[in-house]
């Protein structure tokens, strides 16, 4: 089991925890659209280190960018197994031959 992985376990793991002591209970107990909400501000966070070219600090936002997007995916009960299946679909396949089957 990877990062990843142990990463969206404890994310599940939390779901039924108190929101008193855990942000990710918390967050997921304020339900999907504010776990979006979240994921949101941390990706502009993210953009704008990447923006700025400060690696430590985009490395950070990365983190946080990673956890909001599994409390996200949790709060819509879509598994990481899904999107990791749906990645290895994609494998071998070139971005614009993938994104030109969507239509």
């Amino acid at each position: 089991m990877n990062a990843l992985e142990r990463l969206a376990a404890t994310i599940e793991a939390r779901r039924e925890a108190d929101p008193k002591s855990s942000w990710t209970a918390r967050l997921l107990a304020q339900g999907p659209e504010k776990a979006a909400e979240k994921f949101g501000e941390e990706a502009v966070e993210a953009i704008i280190e990447a923006v700025r070219g400060d690696r430590e600090r985009l490395t950070h936002e990365a983190a946080d960018l990673l956890y909001h997007l599994l409390v996200m995916l949790a709060a819509r009960n879509v598994p990481l197994a899904d999107v990791l299946a749906e990645l290895a679909r994609r494998e071998g396949t070139s971005g614009i031959e993938e994104k030109a089957s969507r239509k």
